[in-house]
């Protein structure tokens, strides 16, 4: 159950321009039943993990576009677009569910969030913080988006090549049609001085973006790389 509400929740995210009508309202729905499960199982902490994780990502829905649609890296994102109430209820509900004492996928991922959204009141991202957290989590959920973001974190917090080192490691035929990799692996090799194998990544990554400003975004990385 608290799979499908995430999905639910990610279809209408992944939704940025909200082009698609089969996905629209699927955000403010998953928000309400992430909500309603949570005040139905109040000692299960995976449901108020999630609940927080949602919180945390919708916090920074406006942040996400810039004034001519642009679409806007999580790192360079305005926090003081950022919803502060939606951060203070995301991270009630954390507290709650570490309280309860036992850790879950959807209590790490909402850490992570946290991590990314102490950034409005430090103005920093602690990478080293983030790199622990996304190892726990792919010890116990090791999917595709997790190592990937593992990849990210230990990057920003060891060097471009040891993330370039953990992409490496993942199935190609996993990978294959999967974006993020593609994007991320581009923008490593960038930071890595190889522009011509970044090149070649931004463009796997941008026959894989669906949503326009992502695609529009990412080429003007690639041309900034050489492309």
């Amino acid at each position: 159950m608290l799979q499908a509400i995430y999905a639910a929740y990610g279809s209408g995210w992944e939704d940025i321009a909200g082009a698609d009508r089969k996905r629209q309202g699927l955000t403010g729905e998953a928000i309400f039943l992430a909500r309603l499960v949570a005040s139905l199982l109040p000692n299960e902490p995976e449901a108020r993990g999630l609940l927080a994780l949602i919180l945390h990502c919708e916090a920074r829905h406006v942040a996400r576009r810039d004034a001519e649609g642009g679409f806007v890296a999580l790192s360079e994102q305005d926090t003081r677009l950022w919803s502060s109430e939606l951060i203070a209820e995301a991270e009630r509900e954390l507290a709650t569910a570490s309280h309860l004492g036992r850790l879950g996928p959807f209590q790490l991922e909402a850490a992570i969030q946290s991590v990314h959204a102490s950034r409005a009141r430090t103005g920093r991202t602690d990478w080293s913080v983030l790199a622990q957290l996304y190892e726990g989590l792919v010890q116990l959920a090791p999917t595709l988006g997790a190592l990937t973001g593992r990849a990210a974190a230990f990057a920003e917090a060891f060097g471009p090549e040891r993330g370039l080192m953990l992409l490496a490691e993942l199935p190609e035929a996993q990978v294959a049609g999967y974006q993020p990799y593609w994007a991320l692996k581009a923008h490593l090799l960038v930071r890595a001085g190889e522009a011509v194998a970044a090149c070649e990544a931004y463009a796997r990554a941008i026959g894989l973006a669906e949503d326009l400003a992502v695609r529009s975004f990412l080429q003007q990385a690639q041309e900034r790389a050489g492309g």
